[in-house]
């Protein structure tokens, strides 16, 4: 014989499932951003207090920025979180996001070999000590992937009016925790943004060799997915987290994140205590 009892329990669970399923499903916030956040390890201690505060989930879809750009503008999340300022405000002007905000910063180094072949510690700017690898031939690894990281490279190596070709020069079109683990493993120069750097410092046995110019600052920007072109997205969540991670909550999460006792990035938001 069937247990009724038993049978009766199942359908109350099917019922509140029914009930309850589509509160759950329009609390999901569609996060795009770069794989450097999330690898730095900052949104898995940012992202659980805005859910807690809110009982909104945050879903993250880690890319390079471009990617996380395009993502957005085709409407498939419904905040973006990247760092790319010219590519940003292209899409802004565009309107495909609204509600841009600074939130932080820090800046990019120039890692590799404990030894610097390439002799870059002594250069006087960015430009210089790419010119210096390749003058070398040292190796040096590249995201190749439309990163906000990439964009920063190819933005330098015009600088130095150099087209980075041949055997030195890899194109690994990879995510930055991925780069410094070949760039690692081949002993070679890559650029990365800091915060990525200190994350991994106990991981890689590369170092720092250039640091300091001012063409290596690095802002993040957090912008809503424009509703008005993408009916469909959840503005009033994208509102939330943009809300969260500005205010003094949020952006002394952001100043007390410390790996090593070194901070990774720097609240853009100067009501912080």
């Amino acid at each position: 014989m069937y247990n009724t009892k038993y049978i009766l329990n199942i359908g109350l669970v099917t019922v509140l499932l029914a009930i309850f399923q589509p509160c759950w499903a329009d609390d999901i916030l569609r996060l795009s951003t770069t794989t450097s956040t999330e690898n730095s390890g900052l949104l898995a201690v940012l992202n659980p207090v805005f859910e807690k505060n809110t009982n909104i989930r945050v879903d993250v879809i880690a890319v390079g920025t471009g990617k996380a750009l395009r993502i957005g503008a085709n409407g498939d999340v419904d905040v973006v979180f990247v760092h790319a300022p010219k590519a940003e405000l292209e899409y802004v002007s565009q309107g495909d996001f609204i509600d841009r905000l600074a939130v932080m910063h820090n800046d990019f180094v120039i890692v590799g070999p404990v030894g610097d072949p390439a002799s870059i510690a002594s250069a006087k700017t960015a430009v210089e000590a790419l010119r210096k690898i390749s003058e070398s031939q040292s190796t040096f690894i590249s995201r190749g992937d439309d990163s906000g990281t990439h964009k920063k490279e190819m933005q330098l190596w015009k600088l130095a009016h150099i087209k980075p070709e041949g055997t030195w020069y890899a194109v690994a079109g990879q995510g930055m925790a991925a780069v410094l683990r070949i760039a690692d493993d081949k002993q070679g120069y890559t650029l990365t943004d800091r915060g990525t750097q200190i994350a991994f410092t106990n991981k890689i046995s590369l170092k720092i060799n250039f640091e300091g110019d001012p063409v290596l600052f690095n802002p993040y920007h957090v912008m809503a997915v424009n509703p008005v072109k993408h009916p469909h997205v959840k503005y009033d969540l994208a509102k939330k987290y943009i809300d969260f991670v500005i205010s003094e909550q949020g952006q002394k999460i952001i100043a007390d994140f410390n790996k090593g006792d070194q901070q990774l990035f720097y609240p853009d938001v100067m009501e912080t205590k």
